[in-house]
């Protein structure tokens, strides 16, 4: 089935580019691959344009086999009529796949199945026919009186009818529409304090009653939903995931309150057409139990299924926007480096690496509780830094974080040291210590040394070191572990593939853990390319990966543009032009006045005369499509070139605050460490990350916090408010200049 042009309106992208787009998807080809190098073909589709294409081709395909299913299902219960045949197939969602279907799914034992066994089907159509204007009904239900089938009564009969009749109201699709629609415009999802205990999850906290006993309560994160409610079509994603943990942990209750006398008049009318007919009260009686025993529940779970997904969905795209620009942080080069995994009872683990990730050298001090050895730390730390000629310290933002902070601060500022550090995050460095990564690298060193190298590595090359450990332990989202493990693992490989095949990859330094990465190569050909390597030496050329077995001409299309070779036989090697426009870039250079073996030597004289060149005659001129003609220009006038190096820096300190230091008014600058629904969390230098909720973010309406700050900005902020009782601070980026 060809469904290009329902992609084509869903995404407001020309038909041919759609077109051409599905297809180089269904060849195999990578989405980094065809985003860079096939812009031509598709019409200039970006890689978010493109990932929405395959989202919504594998869903349109789904859709389709679904409703392959719901027909040949019926078929074979043989009640498919051409109508229902046409409806579902006109279906353009699975919910209303399903509500068509819904009717003739199997079902356990039911009231209604019962009353169907004991015969009373026929009964049930009478009623809901609604012809019956004369004589008495009891005498029409009696004729279905069957003691040997437990129906002793009229009354019986009748009651075994509305139980069909409300099963019927309830799976009926054009009823649960009208009442689908009243739980999304007028539905209230309403929360409170669960009567059974909670868990322990928050703070204990000592409070009088009106009778003036005092009790022992707990502080939870959900005091502000126990008495709470908000219109189902208003609530934000993360307060919908708040409500859900809250539930899970036995702390809230929540339900949707809808006004079901109102729901149930509206689903009467559209029942009732013949309220003179003997059996309308009858059929009132059970469009009543049907919506409000069946109906409503059903809805209710499907109401909460859909946010719950809404709100998942949400807080995948704020977590993968997270770790891109976290990955995308810029590299730290030609600094000595010593990493700090701080701890208390078990030391602070030091690690040494030169300006390469070289490890030079390991050690661990005690410098506080309960050993206290702070003037032993300071001395080690001073020989460490003077005899690698240390210039960085990075600090783990863990346990004893800012106690370590502190006393790398003192030394600074004590003995005049050349060095500054800063705060990076630790998150996922205990996960990367124990992983078999590690081992294959420190196969000698502890493990627990293993984290200081990693948060040494971190900010000398944030995407190389971060691509080894799982993206969900990161730690730069918000209810990470509440949401669709599966979903969120597969946004969270397209984020880091994406930023790995943006940077690109020196092909003689990576490792295999930031090569499986690299459009088309598998973890099992990414090792290969490692191995090959060390065993014959430095790649002088992207063609020779052919030599390695597994690694075919459809492999090295797909990966080769998005790998570098620093000192290479050809300079166009370091850089994002493919070897299939080699031969393009050539004649593009000599329209230019030179040659390649000229890049490196006169590169600003190059860039000098690729400025004047008119491109769009360029690309007629050598008959090729103007973004490639574009994007090679680009290419040459700096190879090379890391795209995060046009990124702020890194910000380092060399003095220390603390909470206590802190005070309303004071402008200070931080770092951005998590970007969430509400707002934004900033390393200011103390204990804890200060908020910038999303009103203060600026002095415009805006809809996400993600439109003004991301993970790793350097923004000037200013103290709202300090409350050391709870250790929260509120911030505001509104700063008068």
């Amino acid at each position: 089935m060809d469904f290009t042009k329902v992609l084509s309106q869903e995404l407001g992208w020309p038909l041919q580019g759609t077109v051409q787009a599905v297809q180089l998807l269904e060849e195999g080809n990578t989405i980094p691959f065809i985003a860079r190098y096939r812009k031509e073909a598709t019409g200039e589709m970006d890689e978010v344009t493109l990932r929405r294409l395959a989202e919504r081709l594998e869903y349109l395909q789904n859709l389709a086999k679904r409703k392959e299913e719901v027909l040949r299902l019926i078929g074979e219960q043989e009640k498919l009529t051409p109508e229902l045949a046409q409806s579902i197939n006109a279906a353009v969602t699975m919910q209303q796949v399903e509500d068509l279907y819904r009717p003739f799914r199997p079902k356990r034992r039911t009231r209604a199945s019962i009353a169907r066994e004991k015969g009373l089907e026929p009964l049930a159509q009478l009623l809901q026919d609604q012809s019956l204007v004369k004589g008495d009904l009891l005498s029409y239900a009696s004729q279905y009186v069957n003691p040997e089938l437990e129906v002793n009564s009229a009354e019986e009969a009748l009651a075994g009818a509305r139980d069909i009749l409300a099963e019927e109201v309830a799976d009926d699709p054009f009823l649960r529409e009208i009442a689908r629609k009243f739980f999304y415009e007028k539905g209230l999802l309403v929360t409170t304090k669960a009567k059974t205990k909670a868990k322990a999850v928050g703070k204990t906290a000592v409070e009088k009653t009106a009778a003036g006993k005092t009790e022992v309560t707990e502080s939870t994160p959900y005091e502000m939903y126990y008495e709470y409610e908000e219109l189902v079509r208003k609530i934000p994603p993360h307060r919908i995931l708040a409500i859900n943990r809250g539930e899970k942990e036995e702390v809230l209750q929540a339900k949707i309150v809808v006004p079901e006398e109102e729901i149930v008049t509206k689903l009467g009318q559209r029942v009732l057409t013949n309220p003179a007919s003997l059996g309308a009260a009858q059929l009132k009686e059970a469009v009543a139990d049907g919506a409000c025993r069946l109906l409503f529940p059903s809805l209710e779970r499907e109401i909460r299924r859909e946010l719950s997904e809404k709100g998942e969905k949400q807080a995948i795209v704020v977590f993968s926007q997270n770790l891109r620009n976290l990955l995308l942080q810029p590299p730290v080069r030609g600094q000595m480096v010593l990493g700090i995994d701080p701890g208390f009872r078990t030391g602070c683990k030091l690690a040494v690496i030169d300006d390469t990730g070289k490890l030079l050298e390991i050690g661990v001090i005690f410098p506080h509780p309960p050993q206290g050895q702070k003037r032993e730390a300071g001395t080690k730390l001073k020989e460490m830094i003077k005899k690698w000629q240390v210039t960085a310290i990075t600090i783990g933002n863990g346990t004893a974080s800012r106690e370590t902070e502190a006393l790398v601060a003192d030394l600074i500022r004590e003995e005049n040291l050349a060095v500054s550090y800063t705060i990076v995050s630790e998150a996922g460095a205990s996960v990367y210590s124990a992983s078999p990564l590690a081992r294959e690298e420190f196969p000698t060193l502890d493990l627990s040394y293993r984290s200081g190298v990693s948060i040494a590595r971190r900010i000398q090359d944030p995407l190389a070191e971060l691509v080894k450990i799982d993206p969900k332990s990161i730690g730069v989202g918000q209810y990470q572990h509440d949401v669709n493990t599966k979903e969120l693992n597969q946004a969270l490989q397209g984020v880091v593939e994406s930023c790995v095949n943006t940077v690109g990859v020196e092909l003689n330094t990576a490792s295999p853990s930031l090569l499986q990465y690299v459009a088309g190569l598998s973890p099992g050909v990414a090792k290969a390319v490692v191995e090959r390597r060390e065993s014959k030496g430095r790649y002088r050329v992207r063609k020779e990966l052919l030599d390695i077995p597994r690694l075919g001409e459809r492999t090295f299309q797909q990966c080769s543009g998005f790998l570098r070779i620093a000192e290479g036989d050809n300079p166009l090697e370091n850089t994002p032009v493919h070897p299939e426009s080699y031969e393009l870039a050539e004649q593009i250079l000599s329209l230019a006045g030179y040659r390649v073996q000229d890049l490196s030597a006169q590169e600003r004289e190059i860039r000098a005369a690729l400025e004047k060149l008119d491109l769009a005659e360029t690309a007629q001129r050598l008959e090729a499509g103007l973004p490639t003609v574009r994007d090679i220009s680009e290419a040459l006038k700096r190879p090379g070139r890391d795209p995060r190096e046009d990124l702020p820096p890194v910000l380092f300190r060399q003095d220390v605050l603390s909470l206590e230091d802190l005070r309303e008014g004071m402008v200070l600058m931080g770092t951005v460490r998590n970007v969430v629904d509400f707002g934004a969390f900033v390393d200011i230098g103390v204990k804890q990350d200060g908020l910038v909720h999303i009103s203060q973010l600026s002095n415009k309406y805006i809809k996400h916090p993600l439109e003004v700050v991301s993970v790793g900005d350097v923004v000037k902020v200013k103290v709202l408010q300090v409350d050391q009782e709870r250790g929260r601070i509120s911030l505001t980026m509104k700063v008068e200049e």
